[in-house]
């Protein structure tokens, strides 16, 4: 059941992320979910290097949002240099 509720968390992460940062970006119900997913374990070792976290703490709600956007961040960046 641990993993249905990352999925679900993941989905509204990504989608809160890709509210909060309009544009252009990867589409589709699995992205978003892999969004959040992904956003949620970037910020989880990135709050734990910068003291957020205590060793073996994943990040919440907000913390996965914000590596979302970290992440869409990156795709826009990496996306500009593939296009020129």
């Amino acid at each position: 059941m641990d993993i249905i509720w990352k999925i679900i968390i993941g989905f509204l992460a990504g989608a809160v992320a890709k509210f909060l940062m309009p544009g252009k970006d990867p589409g589709g119900f699995i992205i978003t979910i892999l969004l959040g997913v992904g956003g949620s374990v970037l910020f989880s070792y990135l709050g734990q290097f910068l003291g957020f976290y205590n060793e073996g703490e994943t990040a919440g709600f907000i913390g996965s949002i914000v590596g979302a956007i970290i992440l869409l961040i990156l795709y826009r960046i990496f996306l500009k240099k593939k296009e020129k």
